[in-house]
């Protein structure tokens, strides 16, 4: 691994087929929809990703796609033409994102997925991309933000901290939320109660699981910590990830990165940060689209 501490590359997941947003993910990539921020500016989904990871201090970004998806994402960073920036000159703001957009474009390669073989089979995919360093995945249909500190300059700053370990952003969730996440059990560390030495990570947990084994002390009874959409992870995780494509370990069909953490933390160990003050918004399913493009509006 790297010796640098500085967390410089960043992957986004963006791979899926968008089948619950169907039939208008067939016209356009989810990843493509439009959100209106607070500062009142439309920008695609993805958008958001890159200029929130720019800012935690990322420079190289892949973006994880479907064979064909990258073409749409490239055109959409590349921005208008010259006589399309010249109608934006009555509009400042909006012109200086166009240019901004450039910036971003020039951060971003891509890697495909040619076939639908899990999530961790598509973060494998950026194997050559990671190389020995540390990244940091965020999911491509959720959005982050913090109050006041970014959560992926946050997270990103872990890597100082955790000795060369994976870090996972998890928050509180309650038992009806189980069957959407990974979910851990663990221990506070004494000077930094956020920071949780994990000792399990079991992917979508039925309740009495997870009220017999994923427990983590100072949470209230039937709270628990589960994914937030955001991790760190140390460079074996592609070692893993290689060994369970190779001996076709699959989870309900699948390669699934939560089998790839779980294995990684019976190796070396694994550390997650419970998230304060910051907000994630799923835009995973139309009803949460909903719901997430008017709370990242006005804070509803």
């Amino acid at each position: 691994m790297s010796s640098s501490l500085q967390v410089r590359k960043a992957v986004v997941p963006a791979a899926g087929l968008g089948t619950r947003h169907f039939p208008a993910s067939h016209a356009v990539k989810k990843e493509l929809f439009p959100v209106v921020g607070r500062d009142g500016i439309a920008r695609a989904l993805i958008h958001y990703h890159l200029l929130e990871l720019v800012q935690a201090g990322i420079e190289e970004i892949c973006i994880i796609v479907q064979p064909g998806d990258d073409r749409p994402i490239r055109e959409y960073l590349q921005g208008p033409d010259e006589a399309y920036l010249k109608r934006l000159s009555k509009y400042p703001a909006l012109l200086s994102e166009a240019r901004q957009m450039r910036d971003l474009a020039a951060r971003v390669t891509f890697a495909v997925q040619h076939e639908q073989e899990g999530y961790g089979h598509a973060v494998y995919q950026t194997k050559g991309f990671a190389g020995d360093s540390m990244v940091l995945l965020c999911l491509g249909d959720h959005l982050f933000r913090g109050d006041p500190a970014s959560p992926c300059k946050e997270l990103a700053g872990m890597a100082a901290l955790s000795g060369g370990k994976s870090v996972s952003a998890v928050n509180a969730i309650v038992p009806d939320e189980l069957k959407g996440y990974g979910t851990i059990a663990g221990k506070r560390r004494v000077e930094n109660p956020r920071l949780i030495d994990v000792s399990l990570i079991i992917e979508k947990p039925d309740v009495t699981t997870a009220r017999e084994k994923l427990r983590v002390d100072g949470l209230p009874d039937d709270v628990f910590l589960g994914w937030f959409g955001m991790h760190l992870l140390a460079p074996s995780i592609y070692t893993i990830l290689e060994e369970m494509i190779r001996d076709d370990v699959r989870d309900n069909g699948e390669f699934q990165l939560t089998r790839a953490q779980e294995l990684q933390r019976e190796r070396e160990g694994y550390l997650a940060l419970e998230m304060e003050n910051a907000e994630r918004f799923d835009f995973g399913i139309p009803d949460d689209f909903v719901r997430s493009v008017q709370a990242f509006r006005w804070g509803v």
